[in-house]
């Protein structure tokens, strides 16, 4: 039974996760991060001064990042410097693309789509044979009935 429960936790752990790296991800100025501390790691100051937005705009895009596990952190002397775990990174991505894989594995079911008309046929809505039947004997007498205009409709 305590396996079963630690598999569990294991997966919402994983999901948890998941949802926290794709969040952190999904802002452009994050990926930038992620970008520059992909060739190296950096203080706070040289990652803000790559940016034009207030520096606690960038601490809080950095925290995010943090949670999410894409970065770390580590206090040296009066500086904090950033770097990249790639680890995280590339596990949540590939496991991402691992349940793709899976899921598409099966192949999925055809798609209904209309059949195709036939060319030179009008793509209007089908009528019932009584109107075009009614339509034909109004042509070959040429009586039209006047139709009724269309009721308005009020916005009051």
């Amino acid at each position: 039974m305590k396996k079963s429960r630690s598999v569990k936790t294991a997966r919402i752990d994983m999901a948890r996760t998941t949802q926290q790296v794709f969040q952190a991800l999904a802002a452009a100025p994050r990926r930038a991060i992620l970008q520059h501390l992909a060739a190296s790691g950096l203080t706070a100051g040289e990652i803000s001064s790559r940016f034009d937005m207030a520096k606690p705009s960038v601490s809080q895009h950095l925290t995010i990042l943090e949670t999410a596990g894409l970065i770390s952190r580590e206090k040296r002397g009066q500086f904090v410097h950033y770097a990249l775990v790639r680890d995280m990174l590339d596990k949540v991505l590939v496991g991402f693309v691992e349940e793709l894989g899976a899921a598409g594995s099966q192949t999925p079911p055809p798609a209904k789509t209309k059949p195709a008309r036939p060319a030179g046929v009008d793509n209007a809505k089908p009528r019932k044979v009584a109107e075009i039947e009614t339509e034909n004997a109004e042509a070959e007498t040429g009586e039209a009935r006047a139709k009724p205009a269309p009721a308005q409709m009020s916005m009051f």
